[in-house]
């Protein structure tokens, strides 16, 4: 319902604003503006997001996520489409996404909004991660966890050199009495 309003509203909006501006400077001028924001935007969207792809490379550099990163990268993707479509508001509303600290506050309330409304739980050697301070570390042997065993993970057989598997062996057989031991490297008999 939303989504209807704003596709019904928005367009509505831009062509009153077309009208005033067209009526205070005139056809040729107002088409001008339209195409010198379009220009200003796609040179600031170019600047912005080289310095923002240069952070996250800086980041993940460091070993950290580059989460604020994302979130300016979407800022200026959805900034730059709103510049480049024909109107004032929009552009008004692309030209203020260029602005760090408006994009900062609105990644604030994009992260409590998500918080809210979903669950995501990160576990790192069997311990939940969670930066909140009202809630405690959870274990996984505790009720209503995933079941993660803690603790190093079992070795791969697959790691052993002289381990084959069973349906490309081209040696002998190795039958129950021998199992939990490496099979000989005698030649089979033919």
């Amino acid at each position: 319902m939303v989504f209807l309003l704003a596709f019904l509203i928005i367009p509505l909006l831009e062509i009153a604003t077309f009208i005033l501006v067209g009526d205070l400077a005139g056809l040729w001028p107002t088409l001008g503006m339209t195409v010198v924001t379009a220009i200003l935007g796609a040179a600031l969207l170019r600047s912005q997001s080289f310095a923002t792809l240069k952070r996250a490379r800086a980041s993940l550099d460091r070993g950290d996520l580059p989460v604020n990163e994302v979130v300016d990268g979407l800022c200026l993707l959805v900034a730059g489409a709103l510049l480049l479509t024909p109107g004032f508001v929009t552009d008004a509303v692309g030209f203020a996404l260029f602005v760090p600290p408006l994009r900062r506050a609105l990644s604030v309330r994009l992260f409590a909004m998500l918080r809210r409304h979903s669950e995501v739980r990160v576990y790192v050697n069997g311990t939940e991660l969670d930066q909140s301070p009202s809630r405690r570390p959870r274990r996984p042997d505790r009720p209503g966890t995933p079941d993660v065993l803690p603790g190093p993970a079992a070795p791969d057989p697959r790691d052993d050199p002289d381990w084959v598997p069973e349906d490309l062996s081209d040696g002998p057989s190795i039958d129950e009495s021998q199992w939990g031991t490496k099979p000989s490297k005698s030649k089979p008999q033919a």
